[in-house]
């Protein structure tokens, strides 16, 4: 098939399955998850055809958009081993969680709609992946904010879902304005905005690198990849069915902004690099922290989540950007498994989700208790699971280049181990907590098949470091980049004990202090403290609410009267009122009426005596 083709096929196929869904409307809801399923199945095909095609192949189209003055804007296509890496990863984890998503959401009244949302944003996100342009990146970077907005609130009869999709609207616009200002700017600097050209203007002249710029691009990367201190957002959004956290907060949608990050490479300074670096080090372990004082197994994995991304952060950071998207593929599958295990265990116990009202489900559903801790040991960094490749190697280059993060990175690893295995042993193993959990029963196959897939893809996704598609790519070549490091054999065996030790002390010391199958959290019960400064989260929502409530609302108030008071009622409307009584009066010395003009003359007369005499 002709590229040009292919590319069209791949980007408008779930747009033109989310149009079909919605325009046969809720009566015929059930033909919904089936378009959706056959687009997922159309959209892998061709993505795998395209990548056997053009391997090793860099793919470029691109139109004239529009022109303004001397200058053109276009829309194109750049299909490299970059985009042909997070293609592969979108279709394939897009099916099978599509695939899930036929038996979760097999009940829900509106799951047209919600079909219809997820097929626009498989969509956007494909945008954001093929375009070779920032105007083009920032529009579908919008569209996938709308989407996300869109599945967040897909019940919005629920407040906290309501209040949840707003709060990642608004809070992800913050960034995206910035992220805006740094586009225009880039336009300004280089005259185009084509991610090639810029590249390219770049490599000639170093010195074109403008480090205000670069903080402003970095600003859609906090916000969509859910960055301290724009992170809020991301634990809320557990508030949408749990297929779209699968997606959109685990594969996709939070993996844009690292996506950003490696396509405007190029624009970023030293010290943009460092604070990426510094930045992704601290949410690796801030989220980490955080995850230790969390009940709802959704919320657990959104933690874990931002920490991760934080560990992709940082290796891009330190100048190493393939391996942060080796870490964002391999990651993608793990945590995709891990959330739709999370919602295979939330529908069997009638959507409980405090893991202290589990238990014992091991034995009520055996296989997807096996594919969860699948799961689990990958995003642990075990060896022969996909994330041991990934983690290591960000381990590996962080000691080559900043040792102190090297062992924050490290420490950030026995966290992870410990939070995962807190919510293994308390949900999975032991007695049942309640009677929800003792009614739970394992998942239809529907549910089961992309669940034992992606479990697959959790194990061997990371053991081939030299995926076809990606052969001379960014991911090779920083994985060359280590293998030849000075010392690699010591550094990476001092990381495989290093890494060893930290998942077998967090996984061992978690089931010590917790046991398995406890009703209550230990650490809150033996350490209230403790448990009451991690669930506080350093109180970065409660400041934004006091900054909201306090400082914001009390400034809009004066702002509005400014405005309704001083601008529109005294200057404008005042000046008008006193022109319009001017004319009142004035109207009245022209009445045409003889004794009024003798009144008027006599109190002229009487104004010239009083102001001769010195009177007035």
């Amino acid at each position: 098939m002709d590229p040009l083709n292919a590319l069209l096929g791949i980007l408008f196929i779930p747009l033109l399955a989310s149009l079909v869904i919605v325009l046969l409307g809720s009566k015929r809801s059930k033909a919904g998850p089936l378009i959706a399923i056959f687009a997922s199945i159309g959209l892998l095909l061709l993505t795998l055809s395209l990548i056997s095609n053009e391997i090793g192949e860099a793919v470029r189209f691109s139109w004239e958009w529009f022109r303004f003055g001397d200058h053109t804007f276009e829309l194109g296509f750049l299909f490299d081993n970059i985009s042909a890496t997070m293609l592969a990863m979108i279709a394939v984890v897009g099916l099978f969680i599509t695939i899930f998503s036929l038996g979760y959401m097999s009940d829900d009244q509106a799951k047209g709609r919600f079909f219809a949302g997820l097929s626009f944003f498989m969509f956007s996100m494909l945008g954001i992946v093929l375009a070779d342009n920032l105007i083009m990146v920032f529009v579908f970077w919008e569209l996938v904010g709308f989407s996300s907005y869109m599945l967040i609130g897909h019940y919005f009869q629920n407040e906290e879902a309501k209040l949840a999709s707003k709060k990642a609207f608004i809070v992800n616009r913050i960034g995206d304005f910035g992220f805006l200002l740094g586009i225009l700017l880039t336009f300004w600097q280089f005259g185009t905005t084509n991610i090639e050209a810029i590249a390219m203007a770049v490599g000639m002249d170093a010195s074109t690198i403008n480090t205000f710029i670069g903080a402003l691009l970095i600003c859609g990367f906090i916000g969509k990849s859910a960055q301290f201190p724009l992170h809020v957002w991301l634990p809320d959004a557990m508030a949408g069915p749990t297929p779209v956290s699968a997606l959109i907060h685990a594969a996709t949608m939070v993996a844009a902004g690292i996506y950003l990050l490696i396509r405007i490479d190029v624009l970023l300074a030293p010290r943009i690099l460092t604070f990426i670096a510094y930045l992704g080090a601290f949410v690796a372990l801030f989220a980490g922290f955080c995850a230790y004082a969390q009940n709802d197994i959704k919320r657990i994995l959104a933690y874990s989540t931002l920490s991760q991304l934080g560990y992709m952060a940082s290796i891009f950071g330190l100048g190493f950007p393939g391996i942060a998207l080796f870490h964002l593929i391999t990651h993608a599958f793990f945590k995709a498994l891990l959330f739709l295990g999370a919602g295979a265990v939330i529908h069997a116990c009638h959507h409980e989700q405090s893991i202290f009202k589990m238990g014992g489900l091991y034995k009520k559903m055996p296989t997807t208790t096996v594919c969860f801790i699948i799961g689990t040991l990958a995003l642990c960094g075990v060896y022969g699971f996909s994330g041991f490749y990934s983690k290591d190697a960000i381990l590996i280059a962080s000691y080559g280049v900043q040792v102190e993060l090297f062992y924050v990175l490290v420490f950030g690893a026995l966290m992870t181990a410990g939070y995962m295995g807190r919510l293994v042993w308390t949900a999975f193993f032991g007695k049942a907590n309640s009677e929800k959990a003792l009614q739970a029963h394992e998942v239809g196959f529907n549910m089961l098949l992309p669940l034992i897939v992606l479990a697959i893809f959790s194990i061997f996704v990371g053991l081939n470091h030299y995926w076809p598609f990606a052969l001379g790519g960014t991911i090779s070549a920083d994985l060359d980049t280590i293998h030849h490091m000075d010392g690699y054999k010591s550094i990476h065996k001092l990381v495989v004990i290093l890494g060893s030790t930290a998942w077998i002390l967090g996984l061992l010391g978690s089931l010590l202090f917790y046991g398995l199958g406890n009703k209550e959290d230990l650490l809150q019960k033996r350490a209230p403290s403790v448990f009451a400064f991690l669930k506080g989260r350093l109180w970065i929502d409660e400041i934004y609410s006091y900054y909201v409530n306090k400082i914001q609302r009390s400034v809009s108030n004066f702002l509005n009267f400014f405005d309704v008071v001083i601008l529109r009622g005294i200057l404008i409307r005042g000046g008008s009122g006193l022109v319009g009584a001017l004319g009142v009066g004035l109207r009245m010395l022209h009445v045409g009426k003889l004794n009024a003009y003798s009144i008027w003359f006599l109190f002229a007369l009487l104004f010239i005596y009083l102001v001769a005499s010195g009177t007035l």
